[in-house]
């Protein structure tokens, strides 16, 4: 009996993360939920994989945290087994204009949306060599290759994921591991949900295809990118944002 693969998804307890899961789950995948402290939605999302016959297991991690990432990763080892994909997905964001960004909302959103990414590729590094196979997505942002006023630290960060990406994927590709970036627009979640009115209509309103996409869109693509079809894929950064970005 052939041994399933292993995905790790932080961010995983809703929106983009939680398709995510549900997408490599049912591809045949054992998933570790990794999530910042919603212990519910979390619960959610494995009750979801397993009602269809998935096997998944919830992880509360500050992936900010070296420390936290280390403990994560460990016990998702010892539970599941060696990571074979790993999906950097959680992100926050504090907006304002640049002039009225306080500090530590810089940091903060750098913190988790970069640095979290850079802490989790850190710890599973030493299983990708071993197994001399793997994929990585790093869930990025139009807001990464376009910029967006207001937003500097999430730009910032999101931009900094594809530069990251692009060095982890020449990093690997000897050893037969890809990492690949995924740059969602506007998509249907919590997170947009929030933004004010007057600046979701004024993103529908560039967006070619004329509506918001929907979780799915993304987790499809992730999918194909943790595949054996996307096994001559690395390095790219692939917008799913309805033409927005062009």
């Amino acid at each position: 009996m052939t041994e399933k693969n292993i995905a790790l998804i932080s961010g995983a307890s809703r929106g983009i993360g939680r398709a995510i899961a549900i997408t490599l789950a049912a591809a045949g995948m054992d998933i570790a939920v990794l999530y910042a402290g919603n212990d519910v939605a979390a619960e959610e999302t494995r009750l979801l994989i397993e009602q269809q016959g998935g096997l998944a297991k919830c992880y509360a991690c500050d992936v900010a945290n070296s420390q936290s990432v280390a403990e994560a990763v460990a016990k998702v080892e010892r539970d599941l087994g060696p990571v074979y994909a790993l999906i950097n997905n959680a992100g926050i964001t504090r907006d304002k204009l640049a002039l009225r960004l306080r500090d530590e909302d810089f940091q903060r959103v750098l913190d988790v949306n970069l640095q979290g990414a850079f802490y989790l590729i850190r710890q599973c590094y030493a299983g990708f060599l071993r197994q001399k196979r793997g994929r990585i997505v790093n869930i990025s942002s139009v807001a990464g290759i376009n910029g967006n006023a207001g937003q500097a630290n999430y730009a910032a960060a999101k931009a900094g994921l594809i530069g990251l990406s692009k060095s982890i994927a020449r990093e690997l590709a000897p050893r037969g591991v890809t990492c690949n970036v995924v740059a969602p627009g506007l998509i249907e979640t919590d997170m947009t949900k929030a933004l004010p009115e007057e600046a979701q209509s004024s993103l529908l309103a560039r967006i070619p295809l004329a509506r918001a996409g929907r979780v799915e869109d993304v987790a499809a693509l992730v999918g194909f990118l943790c595949s054996s079809a996307a096994s001559y894929i690395t390095g790219a950064v692939i917008p799913v944002d309805g033409g927005l970005s062009m």
